[in-house]
């Protein structure tokens, strides 16, 4: 056999190879469950997809992804579930507790990976943090609380009274509250709530708070964080200063935060997603948190309510 005719069948064999291993990758689908749709989520969802690009898994290419929002409804929420348990899908992405709730009672057989959920402890969605022990793990989106704290009394100064909205049905958002008033009350405040359950109550408790405290408080809730104007369209007129738990909030009627980054928290959960892909077992992979935090300033509303910022915050003023 001469030389070219072994090169031909050794570059027929690389070739048969790449083919294979094209195919392997290909027999993956994957599904994602989104309790509602607001920035932080959508951002999580798009870092999640770039990151099992960047790892070689194209969507609609050699990867099919099943997206389904369910606008926030328990019962959407357990029609999507039952969806990807009779497709079989061969990992789910819950993004927000809640999602993540309604899979993980209907399966313990697909992988299921979590991404904007605050406590999965707390949430009954593992055993611990450190070993999950089932098929289901995942990012935290747990924020810096204290520092989000400090944050608005840097903003406000002379704030005696700290109010805190949050929805009492979110399990997120209840840990977070907590621990909200555990830091208020620790630093020698007075501390206020109003907790709502749907969002058609949104509106009259921004009016009830606001009347009894000096500024605001909101964690990373998902009915909050989609009805962000609706709070800004009352604080704007009371001029009282909001901190939330995210970016997208502070963007939509927020003044300020130290805020995780869900584009890369989604990222890091893609991440772990091709781990899966590759063999882990998400029954031994400690949940993780994000990396860093980030601050953000609303220019704008800022100075619509009069807020002076101090000097070392300046740089991150978003207009």
């Amino acid at each position: 056999m001469n030389k070219k005719v072994k090169g031909l069948i050794m570059l027929s064999v690389v070739v048969v190879l790449m083919f294979v291993g094209t195919i392997m990758v290909t027999a993956k689908t994957v599904g994602i469950i989104q309790y509602v749709e607001h920035a932080a989520l959508d951002a999580a969802r798009d870092g999640f997809i770039d990151a099992l690009a960047d790892s070689g898994y194209l969507s609609g290419e050699n990867l099919e992804i099943d997206y389904q929002n369910a606008q926030g409804d328990a019962a959407n929420l357990s029609t999507i579930s039952d969806r990807f348990i009779g497709k079989k899908v061969d990992l789910v992405l819950a993004i927000a507790t809640p999602a993540a709730q309604s899979i993980a009672g209907k399966t313990v057989d697909i992988p299921i990976l979590g991404t904007a959920i605050t406590d999965y402890e707390a949430a009954r969605l593992v055993d611990s943090n450190e070993i999950p022990g089932a098929n289901l793990t995942g990012t935290t989106d747990m924020n810096p609380i204290r520092d989000q704290i400090e944050l608005l009394l840097d903003l406000v100064p002379d704030a005696r009274r700290i109010g805190v909205l949050y929805t009492s049905s979110e399990d997120n958002s209840v840990v977070q509250a907590a621990i909200a008033k555990e830091v208020i009350l620790d630093l020698g405040l007075e501390y206020a709530e109003v907790t709502i359950s749907n969002s058609n109550e949104v509106q009259q408790a921004t009016q009830s708070i606001v009347r009894r405290v000096d500024a605001i408080y909101i964690p990373t809730d998902n009915i909050f964080a989609s009805a962000m104007p609706i709070v800004h369209g009352v604080t704007s007129q009371s001029k009282t200063v909001v901190v939330p738990g995210e970016a997208g909030m502070v963007m939509a009627g927020g003044v300020a935060s130290l805020a995780i980054n869900y584009y890369d928290l989604g990222y890091q959960t893609g991440l772990m997603a091709v781990k899966v892909f590759e063999g882990a077992d998400p029954a031994t992979m400690p949940i993780e948190g994000a990396k860093g935090f980030d601050y953000i300033i609303n220019g704008d509303i800022a100075e619509e309510i009069g807020v002076e910022i101090p000097a070392h915050l300046l740089e991150y003023i978003v207009e």
